[in-house]
């Protein structure tokens, strides 16, 4: 998440928030001097008690990028152009140099207790031809001193259909998938735990209604949703919403109020560009009538017409060649060819009188069997 803008609607129009952290999310930076580059302009900011700097009335369409210089690491975000409406928040994280420190310590006895999903918690869409690819960014808080330990295991299954689940990169380890179910083992540091989930869930009509259930309480229903063509979305749990642009794209950005832990969040998607099935299916008849045709063609019995045409050459090719065999033997013994051409030339009437008589004994439509006998 470091670096990477995210367009809201909690913030005033032509503002930015830049939140700095080193670590993770329970390690804010305070009082300290963030960079906001806007074309060849430089402005600064300090961040407050939450590790965020706020710059308000940035040119739409200019491009930023935020800067810090933590310890001597430098941090910068992504460019990107300033929205035209809405908000942009991000997030720059410093190294945590004290964490090696830290390893090896006992830690503390954890207690049971309740965690809730932080108003960082993010439901990320993107529609696409023929699958929706959807990504959960969940920001688990644990606001006691001690780990603590829910009562109830935190787990969740992800939407009816969705495929190839997976937890993504940055996670905590904690955060495991099995199939389509989600498990965050516990207990719970003090502080925030991240959970990045990513699936796809198949769309072929260009229509889909998500239904979703945590174990945990959402401070805050937030939704951004990747505007292809004519994407709508719609909620009753949504409050809020409208259009933004970043770096070259369309996001419908949603907010809404706190989900009760167990109580279905149902969003519907319509609208998204998708590829009709009618087509392939054409595509495939098509294709099976032309298999048949041939086959068809392949198989069929040949025009009788021409077929008789062929039987009546091959009998006057045959009844020539045997009158050729008649005139030769009569030649023979009226000592009118010499013996060798007369043999040769008796091979080469015989052999093409066998050819024929195969060829007309092969046709089982002969129309002369009296001449087949013969």
């Amino acid at each position: 998440m470091s670096g990477i803008p995210r367009p809201v609607t909690d913030l005033p129009s032509h503002s930015i928030s830049v939140r700095l952290i080193r670590g993770d999310l329970s390690n804010n930076i305070t009082n300290f001097p963030i960079e906001l580059h806007v074309g060849s302009k430089v402005r600064t900011a300090q961040t407050d008690g939450s590790g965020r700097a706020q710059f308000d009335n940035v040119p739409p369409g200019e491009t930023v990028k935020a800067v810090a210089v933590v310890d001597g690491e430098r941090l910068e975000s992504q460019d990107f152009a300033a929205p035209a409406q809405g908000g942009v928040r991000l997030m720059l994280v410093a190294t945590d140099t004290d964490a090696a420190a830290r390893v090896g310590e006992t830690p503390a006895a954890s207690v049971s207790g309740h965690v809730v999903m932080g108003g960082n918690s993010r439901f990320i869409i993107e529609p696409g031809d023929e699958a929706i690819e959807i990504y959960y960014l969940l920001d688990i808080v644990n606001a006691a001193r001690a780990p603590v330990n829910p009562p109830a295991a935190f787990m969740f299954d992800m939407p009816t259909g969705a495929v190839g689940t997976t937890v993504m990169e940055g996670s905590s380890p904690q955060a495991s998938v099995n199939g389509t179910r989600v498990r965050v083992q516990g207990p719970f540091a003090p502080g925030r735990t991240l959970v990045q989930v990513a699936c796809e869930i198949p769309s072929p009509s260009g229509t889909l209604e998500l239904t979703q259930r945590f174990p945990a309480s959402l401070e805050q229903l937030a939704v951004v949703v990747k505007k292809v063509g004519g994407t709508r979305l719609t909620s009753p749990q949504i409050a809020s919403q409208q259009d933004m642009t970043a770096q070259g794209e369309t996001f419908i950005a949603a907010t809404g109020p706190a989900v009760r832990a167990g109580q279905p969040i149902v969003l519907t998607l319509d609208g998204m560009p998708h590829h009709s099935a009618a087509a392939r299916w054409i595509a495939l008849a098509l294709a099976a009538l032309i298999v048949a045709i041939g086959a068809w063609a392949s198989t069929r019995p040949e025009d009788r017409a021409a077929r008789a045409a062929e039987r009546k050459r091959l009998l006057s090719r045959r009844d020539k060649l045997f009158h050729e065999l008649v005139r030769l033997e009569t030649d023979r013994r009226h000592a009118r060819v010499d013996q060798t051409r007369y043999a040769t030339r008796r091979e080469e009437l015989m052999t093409a009188l066998e050819h024929i008589y195969g060829a007309l004994d092969s046709d089982e439509t002969s129309p002369e069997p009296a001449d087949r006998a013969a």
